[in-house]
């Protein structure tokens, strides 16, 4: 996994109490291991399409849940069903969270990213491929990997904060246009009583990118522009390429179910990704 993306690791090390930022402090990153975090990216492919409702997708679950397992972490599952309007059926579908618990007098965080990957390949560049699934090497996959990779590290060393990672399905399930049905995952889990339960959430979506640009977005800034600051401001600290201090889109996605809840949360998403809906993630 490239710098940049370990580097990310980093910045949410800094949020959570891992190691501390400050400006005039020269800032050593925790430990990690780089092969071990591509690894977790490379398995969740070897799968295949993590499609919500297929055996790819409970295959990539049972690998969560070993992971959470060997690291001594409480994981549940949310177990949810989605009626369908294209297909005219119900889809099951399944949000893992595993609970890391440091103090119960603590503060909570959530770590969020989605795991599924999309039915379709909106703009395949082979016209033959557009009604199959795509493999979501970066949308999807990728943003798992770097908090499975600092769920290992709050293992070892354990912060200041409680933590849930919540890997979240049916993000990406929608047709173009049709908003309500995307983020499934997520407004699953904000219905289920999180107001008041976080002090904030941070949403890691399509960080794989080996030229990753990652800009304020404008639901972020709007909502939880003081968390927005800290990242960016953790990001110069620890010399991050690729976090560009400047408003750019305005995105709808799993972020914006825990901004309706009530959680002040920022979304890392790198949006000028070229492979975005494609054969080629």
């Amino acid at each position: 996994m490239n710098k940049t993306v370990l580097l990310i690791i980093c910045i949410c090390a800094t949020l959570t109490g891992l190691v501390s930022c400050q400006s005039d402090t020269y800032i050593t990153p925790p430990q990690f291991d780089s092969a071990r975090a591509f690894g977790y990216l490379e398995q969740q492919v070897a799968f295949g399409p993590r499609v919500p409702g297929t055996k790819s997708s409970a295959e990539c679950r049972n690998f969560f849940y070993e992971i959470f397992d060997s690291l001594q972490i409480p994981v549940d599952s949310q177990v949810f069903t989605f009626f369908d309007l294209y297909s005219q059926t119900n889809i099951p579908m399944v949000n893992v969270i595993g609970s890391f618990v440091s103090d119960p007098q603590n503060p909570t965080i959530v770590l969020m990213a989605h795991y599924d990957s999309r039915p379709r390949t909106d703009y395949a560049v082979n016209p033959a491929l557009k009604n199959d699934p795509i493999d979501g090497a970066s949308d999807g996959a990728s943003g798992v990997a770097v908090l499975l990779e600092l769920a290992r590290m709050c293992a070892m060393k354990k912060p200041e904060l409680n933590i849930d990672f919540v890997f979240v399905d049916g993000e990406d399930w929608g047709k173009s246009g049709d908003i309500q049905f995307y983020m499934l995952g997520s407004k699953e889990f904000a219905r289920k009583g999180i107001r008041g339960k976080y002090k904030f959430g941070i949403i890691l979506d399509m960080i794989g990118d080996k030229d990753l640009t990652i800009y304020r977005e404008q639901y972020s800034e709007n909502n939880a522009k003081a968390l927005n600051d800290l990242i960016f401001e953790t990001a110069k600290n620890i010399k991050v390429n690729g976090f560009i201090d400047s408003l750019k889109y305005a995105i709808s996605d799993d972020h914006l179910s825990l901004i309706t809840a009530g959680i002040p949360a920022v979304d890392i998403i790198d949006f000028d990704y070229k492979y975005w809906h494609t054969e080629f993630d």
